[in-house]
C-alpha cells in the first residue's frame, strides 16, 4: 500500500503500516478547524475512533492546511481503493460527488450535505435537523435568562447555520411567551467565507457586543470560532447590575443558590448575574468549569448535541456489515440524532421542572404538535 503522509494523512496510533488485505479501510477528511476543534470535526473523529475500536478497521485522516486543499485527501483515499471515504462538512461535498462518480467501487459519505442529489448508489448524505435540538436549548435559554436577552453567534452565514439560529430563536420565544417575558434574541455571524469557522477573535467581539446589549446566555454555532465566545464569557464571568443597558433589567435569579467559585466572588457581587454559554455539536459543558470543580458555578449552561459521532459511527458500521446504502440519512430528535447535554457540569443549573418540560416539548416536536422552523 502506498504511503499517504505526503498529503498530511495521519494513521491512527493503534495501527501499524502493514494492513491485512481484508481490513476495512476508512478515510476521513476534515473541514476547517481540524479534528481537535472540540466541536463538529472532533465529534466526527470520536465516532470514527469508536468504530475503529469496535470493528478493528484501519482508520486514516486528512486535515487540509487551507481551504484550497479540500478534496485532495478525498481523491487520494479513493485512488487507494478505500472501502469508505467520509467528508466532514459541506465543503467536501463537491469532491465527494466527483470521486463517487469516478470510483464506483468505493463508498462515500458527506456530513451536512447530500452528494449527487442523493442519486448515487455509492454515496450517502448524513444530514441533521439541527433546528430541533436548537429549539430545546433555546427553550432552556429563554426559561433561565436573568435579563430576558439571549444571544446567538453563527459561523458562516449560510442556510445550514440558519437552521440553528431559527430553532434557537423559536425555542427562546416559546419560553418567553410561557413566562410572559418580553424577551429578545440577538443574532450575529462571524463571516461569509469558510474562514468564519476558525476566527475566535471575531466571535469574541460579537459576544462582547451582545453582553453589552444585555445578553446573559449566548449560543454559538460557529465551529472553532465559538471557542472565542466561550473564553470571553469565562473571562467576563458576570453581567454587572451597573452595566445593564437602558431598558434591560434583571427579571429573575434562578442561579442564586449555586455555589460560586473563588475567582467569581472576587470579580462579581451578589447584585450581579453569572454569564453562560451554550455549546454546540459535541458536549462542551466541561469547558465552562473554571476551577476543576463541577459542584461550583459552571459557565456552560448546556450544549446542543448534534450527534455527528453517531452518524459517523453508523455509516462505518454499514460498510463493515456490508449493508451500506446511498442516498440520504437524516438524524433528528426521533432517532436521537440531536438533543441537549445534561451532566454533572450543569445539573445544578437546570431545574427539574425545566427538564420535565423539555421531555414534553421533545415529544410534541416528534409528533408534529410543535412546528420548528428550519428557514428564516
Amino acid at each position: 500500500m502506498k504511503k499517504l503522509f505526503a498529503l498530511g494523512f495521519a494513521l491512527s496510533a493503534a495501527l501499524g503500516l502493514a494492513l491485512a488485505q481484508n481490513t476495512v479501510r476508512v478515510g476521513i477528511a476534515f473541514d476547517a478547524g481540524g479534528k481537535n476543534d472540540r466541536s463538529f470535526n472532533q465529534s466526527a473523529w470520536e465516532g470514527a475512533q469508536r468504530a475503529q475500536k469496535d470493528f478493528k478497521i484501519a482508520l486514516f485522516d486528512f486535515e487540509p492546511a487551507d481551504p484550497s486543499q479540500v478534496g485532495q485527501g478525498i481523491r487520494r483515499f479513493a485512488e487507494e481503493g478505500f472501502n469508505l471515504v467520509i467528508g466532514v462538512g459541506f465543503a467536501n461535498n463537491a469532491a465527494i460527488t466527483e470521486n463517487a462518480k469516478n470510483f464506483k467501487d468505493v463508498n462515500f459519505a458527506v456530513i451536512d450535505d447530500v452528494p449527487g442529489e442523493g442519486k448515487l448508489p455509492n454515496a450517502v448524505g448524513l444530514v441533521f435537523r439541527e433546528q430541533e435540538g436548537s429549539f430545546l436549548v433555546g427553550y432552556i435559554a429563554g426559561k433561565l435568562s436573568q435579563t430576558g436577552v439571549v444571544g446567538f453567534i453563527g459561523g458562516m452565514d449560510i442556510p445550514l447555520i440558519h437552521k440553528f439560529e431559527v430553532g434557537y430563536k423559536a425555542g427562546a420565544e416559546y419560553a418567553f411567551k410561557e413566562d410572559g417575558v418580553q424577551g429578545k434574541v440577538l443574532v450575529g455571524y462571524v463571516g461569509n467565507t469558510p474562514a468564519a469557522w476558525n476566527d475566535p477573535a471575531k466571535a469574541k467581539e460579537i459576544a462582547t457586543s451582545q453582553v453589552g446589549q444585555g445578553a446573559d446566555i449566548i449560543y454559538s454555532a460557529a465551529g472553532a470560532s465559538g471557542l472565542g465566545s466561550i473564553d470571553y464569557i469565562k473571562q467576563k464571568k458576570c453581567i454587572k447590575a451597573n452595566e445593564l443597558p437602558s431598558g434591560v433589567k434583571f427579571i429573575r435569579n434562578p442561579f442564586a443558590n449555586v455555589p460560586r467559585y473563588a475567582a467569581y466572588n472576587q470579580s462579581c457581587t451578589a447584585n450581579d448575574r453569572p454569564l453562560f454559554f451554550i455549546g454546540v455539536d459535541a458536549n462542551q459543558n466541561y469547558l465552562g468549569d473554571t476551577d476543576n470543580n463541577p459542584a461550583t458555578l459552571n459557565h456552560g449552561l448546556t450544549s446542543m448535541l448534534k450527534r455527528v459521532d453517531v452518524a459517523t459511527y453508523e455509516v462505518i458500521k454499514s460498510v463493515v456489515q456490508k449493508n451500506f446504502k446511498g442516498g440520504v440519512r437524516e438524524f433528528g430528535l426521533n432517532n436521537n440524532g440531536v438533543g441537549y447535554a445534561f451532566d454533572q457540569y450543569n445539573r445544578a443549573l437546570i431545574p427539574a421542572t425545566v427538564i420535565t418540560k423539555l421531555a414534553s416539548i421533545r415529544t410534541d416536536i416528534i409528533a408534529g404538535k410543535i412546528k420548528v422552523p428550519s428557514e428564516r
